[in-house]
């Protein structure tokens, strides 16, 4: 497996490598576990060995969508009186720190691995339609991007504290299956769903807000010189009118995703991703205000001109 000398590689930069190893031996053998299931007969075996039916596995799936829902509101409380951990908002209440680079590639991954193995190793009965395929299309080229692609890029960077990274990881793990089952699986759209204004609405600003995420983290990546330390003020793209540009460009995605979608599970996930990241352009703004006098007044947090 190409990937598994990777890990191996960014544990070895980790703090704490006399647990990162245990970290990465558990992830590399469940990597070779869900890689070894490739017959759709054994895949859907151990699938319906844990719902009764079909009818039990779309009624989970539902409720899953709905208990992101209700997290959603739950860390929107949370988020009102604490910052999200990580970067320069990083405690070591939060248990130990975790390499930046390592922590994104193993916490991003289950996003990734988890829906191939539901695509290419079930009898995914949905994937041969054209809305299905072009959803699923979407969700992977965020993910291929973030999670083999983006944590090779980082410079430098504070470690991510062990909570953060965990949360993370469940959670790639848990909307990776629910968005990628349902749309494999038993997402029905009508044949003239591709040329519906929702599903175009949804499809130029999922791709608007993907290109938008990509170059605003080319552009953080890029603010300090080889050597250079300290924090500088983002300028270019859509940093030019907001401090959270990537925050804007990846919510923006997941709406376009959400419209093109029209599912409770692809709103869900919106919304999600509205709460936490909303909550980091805040705090990025307010951060900026307070470290940088020069900084421009005019540049709002999140939404150009407005907010």
């Amino acid at each position: 497996m190409y990937c598994i000398p990777s890990v191996a590689v960014l544990a070895s930069d980790t703090p704490h490598s006399h647990i990162v190893p245990n970290i990465s031996y558990i992830y590399t053998v469940s990597l070779f576990f869900f890689c070894n299931f490739n017959s759709p007969a054994v895949m859907d075996a151990v699938l319906s060995s844990l719902f009764s039916s079909e009818e039990e596995e779309v009624y989970i799936l539902d409720r899953m969508a709905y208990f992101m829902v209700f997290m959603a509101a739950c860390t929107l409380v949370t988020l009102l009186f604490e910052n999200v951990p990580y970067g320069r908002y990083a405690s070591s209440k939060y248990g130990f720190p975790v390499n930046v680079r390592f922590a994104w590639f193993v916490q991003e991954m289950p996003a990734f691995l988890v829906p191939l193995c539901l695509v290419v190793w079930t009898s995914s009965a949905k994937t041969s339609l054209l809305p299905n395929q072009l959803l699923i299309a979407m969700y992977f080229c965020h993910y291929i991007q973030r999670s083999l692609i983006y944590p090779f890029l980082i410079r430098g960077g504070k470690s991510t504290p062990f909570a953060s990274f965990a949360l993370a990881f469940v959670f790639c793990l848990y909307n990776g299956y629910m968005q990628i089952r349902y749309l494999s699986h038993y997402a029905e759209y009508p044949a003239y769903w591709v040329t519906h204004p929702c599903f175009i609405a949804g499809s130029v600003l999922w791709f608007f807000g993907w290109l938008v995420n990509v170059h605003s983290d080319h552009i953080l990546r890029n603010l300090r010189k080889p050597g250079e330390t300290g924090y500088k003020i983002p300028t270019g793209g859509m940093f030019e009118y907001v401090s959270g540009a990537n925050f804007l460009g990846e919510i923006t995605e997941w709406a376009g995703f959400a419209l093109a979608g029209y599912s409770v599970h692809s709103s869900a996930f919106a919304i999600f991703t509205t709460v936490v990241l909303t909550s980091r352009a805040v705090a990025h703004h307010k951060w900026y205000h307070a470290k940088f006098e020069d900084y421009p007044k005019s540049r709002k947090a999140l939404i150009p001109f407005l907010f």
